[in-house]
């Protein structure tokens, strides 16, 4: 890996070497189109994921980031159709995993899909894992469904010795309650891994854990990620980690994208005040000591989004303009875009 220091949030961005040495020449591997995932019956649904739109290559790491509420996680699970049908919907757009329309698939197309080529690692492990069955017969379930060829008990104890569970013969046995939050995530990882997935998606990963932890298991999904080749989304509203580990991140807003592109750009010099206000509640290792600097009022009910830019009512250079025209893409760069209609002058 080649690490580059990144002064403003006091930590080191880790970029793996195949985004250096060619790795931008990786076919896409997931591309979303203007996907719209709602919830209840038109005139007026509720619109937790609005037109977003982003891509995912080969053996990349892509972040979405924001606050809590503004739709990371219902697009997270929109890629693999797992928004339950009702209440959520599928408006529009279209999900291409590897060329295919993922929206379109029929239910085998999608059982294959699901676990075998794109996995999921969810946040709060002891919620996700089942607590009534040992975890090693968790990790075989995947084997059993997708790899039967494979003989599941030696499978099992290679995956726990994979992610860095100690004495994973032992430990199969074990049932979640019985192991730390580490080792729950750990499992988690393995059951992820189990069938070999094209695209990780991880979804707050580290959220329920200390921070030690934390750099425990991100530097195992970054070690993961170099061995097996896989492509990664990292769900977190943690801007700490989007320069630990990712190339491209997505900030979103309100169900919409509001500003994109490689990580040193939009964290060194984000053009949205939404990005600007994230970056600036991070708590820094260097500079002046002072209070942190939060953004006024809380994200806008999917049910009720204001007119014109979303972002306008907590937005502390508002004008005229931003109430009553929403803004559309603009090239900062060839590796940063932005949606807000004043970004030149901020």
């Amino acid at each position: 890996m080649i690490l580059s220091g990144f002064s403003q949030l006091g930590v080191r961005c880790i970029v793996p070497a195949s985004m250096v040495d060619g790795g931008e020449k990786n076919g896409v591997l997931l591309e979303v189109r203007d996907l719209r995932t709602y919830f209840g019956p038109d005139p007026d649904p509720i619109r937790a994921v609005d037109g977003v739109s982003f891509t995912v290559r080969a053996s990349e790491t892509v972040a979405l980031v924001g606050e809590s509420g503004c739709g990371k996680s219902i697009t997270a699970l929109s890629l693999a159709r797992l928004v339950p049908e009702p209440p959520g919907r599928y408006a529009s757009g279209q999900v291409l995993f590897q060329g295919r329309d993922v929206l379109q698939m029929a239910r085998p197309a999608l059982e294959d899909l699901r676990g075998r080529r794109i996995s999921y690692v969810f946040q709060e492990p002891a919620n996700s894992l089942n607590p009534v069955f040992r975890v090693g017969n968790q990790i075989a379930e995947a084997l059993r469904l997708h790899r039967s060829d494979v003989p599941v008990r030696a499978e099992v104890v290679r995956l726990m010795r994979l992610v860095g569970l100690p004495e994973p013969e032992q430990r199969m046995q074990a049932y979640p309650h019985e192991l730390s939050g580490g080792m729950q995530q750990r499992v988690m990882i393995a059951m992820a891994l189990a069938c070999h997935p094209s695209l990780l998606v991880a979804d707050e990963p580290t959220t329920a854990l200390d921070v030690t932890i934390q750099a425990q298991i991100l530097e195992l999904l970054a070690e993961l990620q170099r061995q097996l080749g896989m492509a990664v989304l990292l769900i977190t509203h943690n801007l700490g980690l989007v320069a630990d580990v990712a190339h491209w991140v997505n900030v979103m807003y309100a169900g919409r994208i509001v500003e994109s592109g490689a990580v040193g750009r939009v964290l060194g010099a984000p053009r949205h005040p939404y990005a600007r206000g994230l970056l600036e509640a991070v708590p820094r290792l260097e500079g002046a000591a002072g209070r942190l600097r939060g953004i006024p009022g809380t994200v806008p009910n999917p049910a009720r989004l204001p007119a014109g830019c979303k972002f306008h009512p907590r937005c502390p250079a508002c004008r005229d303009r931003c109430r009553a025209e929403e803004p559309g893409w603009e090239a900062v760069a060839d590796d940063q875009q932005v949606k807000c209609h004043f970004w030149r002058e901020l």
